[in-house]
């Protein structure tokens, strides 16, 4: 089937993580997403776990891209940037505020070249205000959004996620950004620039922080496992030493949990029926789930809670995501064939559309891969790839 973004072309000249992944979500669904590395190749290419030499990370991060290379710093590099900007939808890219234009790449020549263009600019702080040209990652956002200040047990220190959180936060709304201004653009007819700043998105999916310190003055807590909003909810280790986790968002599945674990009196008590007042009563009510879960396997544990109509889930690793059940229908694991690596497994689709599903076709391409198909698609023939490698401008 044709992807529902089929017709639309990329081109990804970002590094890392969050705005190439935006450009590999827009590419799940169907968009041609041209990849441009720097000669030497993405950093990401190096980074977290290999395989005889390969990256695993980039596997899953260039997944439906072209890989081409392209020195953007050179002269050379940037006359065929600007060609392959004629026939381009998106431009994603992550340079720091001023490089663009630097190399006579910013908005106002691009859109010389193709009014319709989008230019997606991701970076850790925008392109305007005092930060705008400090380098920026994720882990700075997580630090500066309030989410670290959050996180962690109340007498430890502010902890930080051990995956790219605000990158990945950012990402999706980036790919989000994009679309709506490729919407716009079917109104207007013309293309604009999108600046988003890492350290927002992750800003706005912490809740009510920034309006309840504006009208109340206080500061949400750390306090671990648990919520300042409900409780029981926490994490419990089970009688075979593995994990699950409950919550109790709803009223209706606080008094559920309490009736399985045999301790409907507490149902009773006036301060059971706020969510924000079990939340104080957090040690009593931890202690009534957490001995009966300890005297208990994990499945059998889940079955219980199961049968209760109580909200519980197993602690996971990434084996256990693999073998379970639900995953599997969703197909939320896909394999795809690799040239490099054989058959791999990596995350499917976010989503699932009854008539235009999105689909991944291959695994990260090695650098360069496609170099030769795309600029050839300019025009260029052997000899002048051939001297434009000689001088570094591509690999």
């Amino acid at each position: 089937m044709t992807g529902a973004l089929s017709g639309i072309r990329v081109l990804d000249t970002a590094t890392l993580f969050a705005g190439p992944l935006a450009a590999t979500l827009l590419g799940d669904y169907g968009a041609e997403v041209i990849k441009i590395e720097h000669p030497k190749g993405d950093p990401v290419r190096s980074h977290g776990a290999q395989r005889d030499g390969v990256g695993l990370w980039w596997k899953m991060l260039g997944r439906g891209k072209k890989a081409i290379t392209l020195y953007l710093g050179s002269p050379e590099g940037q006359e065929i940037f600007k060609q392959l900007v004629a026939d381009a939808d998106v431009v994603v890219e992550n340079f720091r505020p001023g490089t663009l234009e630097r190399w006579g790449l910013g908005y106002d020549e691009l859109s010389k070249i193709n009014p319709g263009l989008v230019l997606t600019r991701v970076t850790g702080f925008g392109q305007i205000g005092p930060y705008a040209k400090r380098p920026g990652f994720g882990t700075l956002a997580e630090a500066m959004s309030g989410f670290a200040a959050i996180t962690g047990e109340p007498d430890g220190p502010p902890t930080l996620p051990p995956f790219g959180l605000a990158d990945g936060i950012a990402a999706l709304t980036t790919a989000y950004a994009v679309m709506t201004a490729l919407r716009a653009r079917e109104q207007t007819g013309r293309g604009q620039v999108v600046d988003l700043a890492i350290i927002e998105p992750i800003l706005t999916l912490l809740g009510p922080q920034i309006i309840a310190y504006d009208q109340l003055g206080t500061l949400q807590p750390r306090t671990g496992n648990r919520s300042t909003n409900n409780a029981p909810r926490n994490t419990y280790r089970t009688r075979d030493g593995s994990w699950v986790a409950i919550s109790t968002s709803a009223q209706s599945i606080a008094e559920r949990v309490m009736r399985l674990v045999g301790r409907p009196e507490l149902i009773d008590e006036p301060w059971f029926a706020s969510g924000a007042e079990r939340a104080q009563h957090a040690d009593l009510l931890d202690d009534a789930v957490g001995s009966w879960i300890a005297d208990r396997d994990r499945d059998d544990v889940v079955k219980a809670f199961e049968e209760a109509q109580a909200a519980v889930a197993p602690i996971y690793t990434a084996a256990d995501v693999m073998t379970d059940p639900q995953f599997a229908a969703l197909g939320s694991i896909t394999t795809v064939d690799d040239d490099e690596l054989g058959p791999v497994k990596m995350q499917n689709v976010l989503f699932r559309l009854s008539e235009t599903p999105g689909q991944i076709t291959s695994a990260g391409a090695p650098l360069g891969a496609h170099t030769a198909e795309v600029l050839g698609g300019l025009g260029l023939d052997e000899p002048e790839l051939a001297a434009l490698r000689e001088k570094g401008v591509i690999k």
